[in-house]
């Protein structure tokens, strides 16, 4: 059981090193984290496969555009195996120049990973709009839940 939680928590800071490279707005350290052929789904449904075209994509977004940091919770870890996981998070952002999370960049985040040579590397992450179509009560409970954690930082 300790060796599971030692791989539960390798794959969760493959996670934070994910975030944090977002919030620093540093495409190389994105795209080092992905496999050979790992995946990127963004918010507006764009592919990147592989650290060459994660570095491509991401790259351009972050020299022209003021992208806000993630505000996000782990709400899963699942182990399949000793060498891959499944990884679930809730995100919000906090857009430049505001104060409050913005409901409408609310997302779920999916991370399968992979322990390859001995390194955990991304095979797939996708940001998926949490928008709850027709249900505003949902969007307003994972809005708290996020608000809750940034008052903790």
């Amino acid at each position: 059981m300790e060796a599971k939680k030692m791989e539960q928590s390798a794959v969760q800071l493959l996670y934070e090193a994910l975030i944090e490279a977002w919030n620093k707005r540093d495409a190389k350290g994105m795209a080092c984290l992905f496999a050979g052929n790992g995946v990127m789904i963004g918010f507006d449904g764009s592919v990147a496969t592989g650290p060459q075209e994660v570095l491509a994509h991401t790259a351009p977004i972050f020299a022209s555009h003021p992208t806000p940091p993630f505000i996000k919770k782990v709400k899963e870890i699942r182990m399949f195996g000793a060498d891959a996981a499944m990884l679930r998070a809730i995100a919000g952002m906090v857009p430049p120049g505001k104060k409050e999370l913005a409901p409408e960049l609310n997302a779920h985040q999916t991370l399968v990973a992979a322990k390859q040579d001995g390194e955990w590397k991304i095979e797939l992450f996708q940001n998926t709009p949490a928008q709850f179509h027709g249900r505003p009560e949902l969007v307003e409970e994972m809005t708290e839940e996020l608000i809750r954690i940034m008052n903790k930082a």
